[in-house]
């Protein structure tokens, strides 16, 4: 099969198209042939390297060859003890949990990595879902509980998680902010947003507004300036962005939550639990994934130049 392999952390130069082994599915497991992928902030961090932390899988080199978290195929074939799937089932799901490898042709996966893809969602779409659609459904209905009228303010608001986010905080009534560049702004208000802010001409910190809830895709700041522009009992939820800023606010909050009334916390995603919800927001057309382009999978190292670049709307999809 054809897949995208790298073997040395750096940048997108160093992912080749090469022939690999089709894999065999083990007994719990379900081999998918792979119609879509997309990529997401976590694929990039793997591929150089960075965080440091990454490197847990491979301290010098990549210890899983193929990147790639989100899929979407035809189950080809199962292990025997997979009871969910059967061959033929239309799936999709996060790889995170299963070795990664999304940009090949087949990927085998534990049976509990997948899902059923609704009928109605195209390979494009449903690849497009499962990572990013999870963090903003457990940021949004999860730990924000968001109440009508209650304003949001979403920091990397035109990437993935974001244009999933709006659309969800818009189901319960929510008053929604944007933060981005000024190019996104036709789609951004295409999906919902009620206001949007270029950052490059605008630092929302130092406004006079004052936001129920934050929910932060970049985490360029410190946790004292998203304070400033936090409500009293206000939520601040963190999703990606930088390690070292992440951590210190994990390590502030109980502080900053005692002599502030504000909260903070991250999302430890639970891949792929809420996906059966997503088919159903789809399909009672509630949420619809936003699609920067289609790239085939020899062109993944131009797709990832392209995400490195910032200016994606919403996914970008390897299509095999």
């Amino acid at each position: 099969m054809k897949a995208i392999i790298y073997t040395k952390y750096g940048t997108p130069d160093v992912l080749q198209l090469k022939e690999a082994e089709k894999p065999v599915p083990g007994d719990h497991e379900v081999l998918v042939k792979v119609h879509a992928a997309s990529i997401n902030s976590w694929d990039w961090d793997m591929v150089r390297g960075k965080p440091f932390v990454v490197r847990m899988w491979g301290l010098f080199k990549p210890k899983y060859k193929i990147p790639g978290c989100d899929i979407s195929g035809k189950v080809e074939a199962i292990g025997k003890n997979v009871k969910k799937f059967k061959p033929g089932d239309e799936v999709y799901g996060d790889m995170c949990q299963s070795g990664f490898g999304a940009f090949a042709g087949y990927k085998c996966a534990r049976e509990n990595a997948l899902a059923l893809k609704s009928p109605a969602m195209s390979f494009e779409e449903a690849a497009a879902i499962p990572q990013a659609a999870m963090m903003a459904v457990q940021s949004i209905r999860d730990k924000m509980q968001i109440q009508p009228g209650q304003k949001l303010l979403i920091n990397g608001a035109g990437g993935a998680v974001g244009t999933f986010a709006v659309q969800i905080a818009k189901l319960y009534g929510a008053e929604v902010t944007g933060v981005d560049s000024g190019g996104k702004f036709e789609m951004m208000r295409s999906i919902g947003f009620d206001h949007v802010i270029d950052y490059k001409k605008e630092d929302f910190t130092k406004n006079s507004k004052c936001y129920d809830f934050i929910l932060d895709v970049r985490t360029d700041r410190s946790i004292f300036s998203y304070t400033r522009v936090l409500c009293r009992h206000g939520a601040y939820v963190t999703v990606g962005g930088s390690l070292p800023l992440i951590l210190l606010s994990l390590f502030l909050r109980p502080w900053v939550s005692l002599f502030r009334k504000k909260h903070y916390s991250m999302v430890a995603m639970k891949a792929n639990k809420d996906l059966a919800y997503m088919n159903e927001l789809f399909e009672t057309g509630k949420v619809k994934p936003v699609i920067h382009g289609t790239y085939k999978l020899d062109e993944v190292p131009e797709a990832f130049r392209l995400f490195c670049s910032g200016v994606q709307k919403g996914k970008i999809v390897i299509t095999m």
